[in-house]
């Protein structure tokens, strides 16, 4: 029985999080997510990384992160 296709990653559905537990704290890179969009990138956000008490958390697509220095 062969396993399921999956479709290839690509940049564009890719989803990182980012999260904080008090105002005052930075931003914490906690993870990314691969959703079609972004509705179903929030849900799987918050149900994945409900571990902690976070007051905020965000979700930034992979594509729109740009390198500040490159190597």
């Amino acid at each position: 029985m062969s396993s399921p296709r999956r479709l290839p990653e690509t940049r564009d559905h890719v989803w990182e999080v980012f999260a904080r537990k008090a105002y005052e704290e930075p931003l914490h890179h906690v993870g990314a997510v691969t959703e079609d969009d972004e509705d179903l990138a929030l849900v799987s956000a918050r149900s994945i990384y409900d571990e902690q008490p976070w007051i905020q958390m965000i979700i930034v697509p992979r594509s729109a992160i740009r390198e500040a220095i490159r190597p």
